[in-house]
C-alpha cells in the first residue's frame, strides 16, 4: 500500500501486528487477533523488561491508564467513549485500538449534523432494488453494520455533532445488538432472515470533544451504554516532544524529505505554545485568548507548515525565522484579536527572552514581527 496518501494502522503496522500475534499465547476475548496485553504493548511499544526479541514503536503518547481502562472497556459489553480537547489524540487511539483488536480499523462513520441512521444502520442499492426486489444482496450495510456482522470493532467520530435520531438509533444497537430490517420478509425459516445479530468481538469507539459540549448533548441512556475514558490535553514538555518528533519523522519520510530540525528549534516551538497556553488559561475574556486550542496535534501542524516551506523555499534546513512565521500564520485566524495577541506575546515573552537567552529567539522574534506586519 505504498501508493495511498495515509494507509490505515493496520497495514502500516502489518509486520509488527503478525509478529505479536504469532508470539501471543495470552487468552483473547472473543474474536480478538491480540491479547489484551498485546494489545497494549502495540499501542504503547515495548520495554527492556517484557523480554521481547525485537523491539516494538510507541505509538500512542500518553498516560498507560487510559490504554488499559480502553482495552478493558471493549472486552466487555459496553462502548467505549473517548472524550477530550480537540488534537489530543483520540481518533489516534481508536485507530491503534481497531487495528490490533479487528485488524480492520476503516469501519468507521464521520458525525456530522448531515449524518442519518442509513449511516449506522443500513441503505439500499436502488438498481438492484429496481431490477430484483429488496433483498441482504441489495443492502448496502453501514460500517457499524458491517463491524456487527464480523465482530470487530466499529467507530463513530464526533458522537455529539451528530443529531438526537442518530444518537437515539445508537441506544438500540449498544443495548440490543442487532439491527432489524423491516423492509425484508420473514419466511419463517429462520428467524434471523430480518435480523442483522451481532457476533461476539462487536463493541463500539465514539469519540468526542469536550469544546462541543452543548452541541448535540448525549441522552442519560446514551451515556449509560458507554465506559468514559477523558483524553487529557498532555502538557508534559518530555512527553509532548516525544509526540511532535515522532509526528515529524513521519512526515519527514512520507514526503522523502531530507531535512534537519534542530532540537533546539523544537524546544522553542514547545516553550512557545506552554507560554501561550498559560496566558489564555490566564485571560479574561475569549478576546484575549487565541481562538486556536493550542493542542498537540496544531503544534505538529504548525512544525509540519516550517518544514514544507524550509524544503521548498528555503535552504532545506529548519530556521527560527521560519518556524516563528508558521506559528504565526497557522495560528492567527481572527484579525485583529489574534494578531494582538501574537504581537504582545512576542513584546511581553519574546523579546525579554531573546535579551537574556539568545540563541534562536532574537531570530524567532523578527520573524514572528514580520508575518504580523505582513498579515496586519
Amino acid at each position: 500500500m505504498s501508493d495511498v496518501l495515509r494507509a490505515p494502522a493496520e497495514t502500516k503496522y502489518a509486520e509488527e501486528l503478525d509478529w505479536l500475534e504469532s508470539i501471543d499465547d495470552s487468552p483473547k476475548p472473543f474474536s480478538w487477533r491480540l491479547s489484551p496485553k498485546m494489545v497494549r504493548l502495540f499501542i504503547l511499544g515495548s520495554e527492556r523488561a517484557d523480554g521481547l526479541d525485537r523491539e516494538i514503536s510507541q505509538k500512542w503518547f500518553g498516560d498507560r491508564s487510559f490504554v488499559e481502562r480502553s482495552i478493558v472497556t471493549l472486552a466487555s459489553d459496553r462502548g467505549l467513549l473517548l472524550i477530550g480537547d480537540p488534537g489530543t489524540g483520540k481518533s489516534w487511539l481508536a485507530e491503534l485500538l481497531s487495528a490490533a483488536i479487528s485488524r480492520n480499523s476503516t469501519l468507521v462513520v464521520q458525525g456530522t449534523a448531515g449524518t442519518t441512521e442509513d449511516h449506522i444502520k443500513y441503505a439500499w442499492n436502488v438498481s438492484m432494488v429496481i431490477a430484483k426486489g429488496q433483498s441482504r444482496e441489495s443492502m448496502i450495510p453501514s460500517p457499524i453494520m458491517t463491524a456487527m456482522e464480523t465482530g470487530a470493532i466499529g467507530r463513530f467520530e464526533e458522537l455529539t455533532r451528530s443529531t438526537s435520531d442518530v444518537q437515539d438509533a445508537l441506544i438500540s444497537i449498544l443495548s440490543e445488538k442487532y439491527i432489524s430490517v423491516p423492509e425484508l420478509q420473514n419466511d419463517g425459516t429462520d428467524a434471523g432472515d430480518n435480523i442483522v445479530f451481532a457476533k461476539p468481538g462487536f463493541s463500539i469507539i465514539a469519540t468526542a470533544n469536550s469544546r462541543d459540549r452543548g452541541v448535540n448533548d448525549l441522552s442519560s441512556a446514551l451515556k449509560r451504554r458507554f465506559n468514559f475514558v477523558r483524553i487529557p490535553v498532555v502538557t508534559n514538555r518530555k512527553s509532548e516532544a516525544e509526540i511532535v518528533r515522532f509526528r515529524t519523522e513521519e512526515l519527514l519520510r512520507r514526503h522523502a524529505i531530507d531535512l534537519d530540525v534542530p532540537p533546539t528549534l523544537l524546544d522553542v516551538l514547545l516553550r512557545s505554545f506552554a507560554d501561550l497556553r498559560a496566558s489564555a488559561a490566564a485571560a479574561g475574556s475569549d478576546d484575549e485568548k487565541l481562538e486556536s486550542s493550542l493542542s498537540t496535534a496544531e503544534q505538529i501542524g504548525v512544525l509540519e507548515d516550517a518544514v514544507l516551506h524550509s524544503n521548498f523555499f528555503g535552504e532545506r534546513t529548519l530556521t527560527a525565522r521560519t518556524l516563528a512565521s508558521s506559528l504565526v500564520g497557522s495560528l492567527a485566524r481572527r484579525d485583529p484579536e489574534d494578531l494582538a495577541i501574537f504581537n504582545k506575546y512576542l513584546h511581553g515573552v519574546v523579546e525579554p527572552r531573546s535579551k537574556q537567552e539568545g540563541g534562536s529567539w532574537p531570530e524567532f522574534l523578527d520573524g514572528g514581527r514580520d508575518t504580523i506586519a505582513t498579515l496586519s
